[in-house]
């Protein structure tokens, strides 16, 4: 299809930097095309404030805000949590499971606005460009695809800034608060300027810098104590009250964040084989995943645990190179929906100065019987059975270490 059969484009929309200038642009190079504007609200909070008229403004015939935030978190952020799934060992997923759900609801909406095509404001060097694209082929794999970043003659984020002045598009950020940023229920991240240079410490204490919580040396000096509550793996409750997702996740933000939980200062491998270097704020997240990791030494079996990291670690990447809609992703699921059978149980945890303290774990099935486990006078052990296991378990050292000394004479 060429640009003067492309009549309509549906933009994923966020107001920000890119997107607010892909607009005009799209209008100077798809003469007549109509424009419409689509944000998928994840909790970005006030960032939404506006929007609709901004939009219009810029350009976009209409503005759809759909209310994403209930099946975001049940949906796509809770199987992550109970597969236990981080990247590199450090990242929470924040940015790259926001972008499969979003990208969905753009192309029902393309659809039924009778789309020519979908834009994104994502860049040539991220992994947000795949994590779009791949769940646009998923399902609309015909939809024409516009990527200005990839063929504009824009190359920074500095001439996005004259870009915009130069069209009058009103922006929340200047030159000196050009951090890219992606927020949602359930993190901040903050990429570009100084944090560039892997060299340079994060300026958490600069007012601003920070929206999600304190750096840890603001932390109250008193620690704070609380109780989550999981059934089959997913969190239902906080201190003893039932919440519903989206509440209990906010709640947890809020309070891991007064704590300066969930700060990382992260230097990653994006998919296109770059690294880059970020500072993510997960609060809630961070003190989620202790939790149910905690409760699961309780109630998973040796052999399972062991598995499981295996396949949490496969499962976020494929999380982080945006192949959510995939066939092994749902096999993951089932898997690991097995293993949750009896993630049940509350786990208290201090929370101090950006750390988090186990404080005592109960769950009517774990698996650790304290009549096994002492040092005390037990009953149902017999110690003298060991001698036999161990002879059996080495045996296979055994037979090597005679070998071995027959060889030498």
């Amino acid at each position: 299809m060429n640009k003067k059969e492309i009549k309509k484009i549906v933009l994923a929309y966020s107001g920000g930097l890119d997107t607010s200038i892909i607009i005009p642009w799209l209008h100077e190079n798809y003469p007549g095309c109509e424009v419409i504007a689509v944000c998928g609200d994840v909790g970005q909070g006030t960032e939404l404030d506006g929007l609709e008229e901004k939009a219009k403004k810029t350009g976009a015939s209409k503005l759809y805000i759909a209310d994403l935030k209930k099946e975001f978190v049940e949906d796509y952020i809770f199987p992550t949590l109970k597969a236990g799934a981080v990247y590199e060992g450090e990242y929470l997923l924040g940015t790259s499971f926001a972008r499969p759900i979003i990208a969905r609801r753009i192309v029902e909406i393309a659809k039924a606005e009778g789309a020519d095509a979908i834009c994104h404001g994502c860049t040539g060097k991220g992994n947000d460009q795949v994590r779009f694209e791949l769940t646009i082929k998923a399902f609309a794999p015909d939809m024409q695809i516009i990527a200005p970043w990839r063929v504009w003659n824009i190359k920074s984020r500095e001439e996005e800034i004259d870009y915009a002045e130069a069209h009058n598009i009103p922006l929340k950020i200047n030159r000196q608060t050009n951090y890219s940023k992606d927020k949602n229920l359930w993190h901040l991240s903050h990429e570009g300027m100084d944090l560039e240079f892997p060299e340079n410490e994060p300026q958490y204490n600069k007012p601003g810098f920070l929206e999600m919580g304190v750096a840890p040396e603001q932390a109250p000096d008193k620690p704070t104590y609380i109780t989550v509550s999981f059934e089959k793996g997913v969190p239902v409750a906080l201190d003893g009250e039932k919440l519903g997702s989206v509440e209990l996740l906010e709640k947890l933000n809020a309070i891991g964040g007064a704590n300066g939980i969930g700060i990382v200062d992260l230097v990653e491998n994006r998919l296109v084989g770059m690294k880059s270097r970020g500072v993510y704020e997960t609060p809630g997240g961070t003190i989620l995943y202790r939790a149910h990791q905690v409760l699961e030494t309780l109630t998973l079996d040796r052999d399972t645990s062991h598995y499981k990291a295996l396949i949490s670690q496969r499962y976020a990447e494929l999380v982080y190179f945006g192949q959510w809609f995939c066939p092994l992703r749902e096999a993951f699921d089932a898997f690991v929906d097995k293993t949750q059978e009896h993630v049940t149980g509350d786990v208290r945890l201090k929370l101090y100065k950006g750390n988090i303290i186990n404080a005592g774990t109960r769950s009517p099935y774990s698996l650790y019987d304290p009549e096994l486990a002492t040092f005390g006078e037990d009953d149902i052990y017999n110690q003298n059975d060991s001698a036999g296991f161990i002879n059996l378990f080495g045996l296979s050292t055994s037979v090597r270490a005679r070998l071995a000394e027959k060889l030498k004479k």
